[in-house]
């Protein structure tokens, strides 16, 4: 389990340093067509992540079946960065002017909280609370899995944003 907490934080860690690089003004700004801001892609991020915090630390039953069995699913499809997905309403974040000190806040809380809930949770549980579409019904190591996933895809489309707003 310690591998699990290490990667969880190291990708959390990852996504406040890519995220830090944004003043405010560069946080707000469009990098190209049909593409959100830094600011909405953070947010989008503090939605999932906390969603998942929630879910993770949530109601939970007994598992019959490994407890990894959907990580490499779940890896395999977010690492496609061939794919595009479109967000779930619940986590579309708003067209709006965003605080960077204050979404690096909510992220460094998220990223504690993940932190405690994978050391001292059973992550072989499964999380009832929520069935992720696709996917199922999660263990906590799977939904561990699927925040690691999910940000460093968007790690990869912060980095692409910083780069099309700084071309040099």
């Amino acid at each position: 389990m310690e591998k699990v907490i290490n990667e969880a934080n190291e990708t959390l860690l990852a996504l406040e340093n890519a995220l830090s690089k944004f003043d405010a003004p560069l946080m707000n700004k469009v990098p190209f067509e049909g593409s959100w801001t830094a600011g909405q892609l953070a947010e989008h991020l503090v939605l999932s992540n906390s969603g998942f915090l929630q879910v993770i630390n949530g109601p939970v039953t007994e598992t019959d079946k490994p407890a990894d069995l959907m990580v490499g699913t779940i890896k395999k499809d977010f690492l496609n960065f061939d794919v595009k997905y479109d967000s779930p309403k619940e986590i579309y974040p708003e067209d709006r002017i965003y605080n960077p000190s204050e979404l690096l806040e909510n992220l460094k809380q998220i990223r504690a909280g993940i932190s405690e809930a994978a050391g001292n949770l059973d992550l072989t549980k499964t999380c009832s609370s929520y069935e992720l579409p696709g996917y199922g019904f999660l263990t906590r190591l799977e939904a561990v899995y699927f925040v690691i996933y999910h940000t460093q895809r968007h790690i990869h489309q912060l980095k692409n944003i910083y780069n099309g707003l700084n071309p040099n």
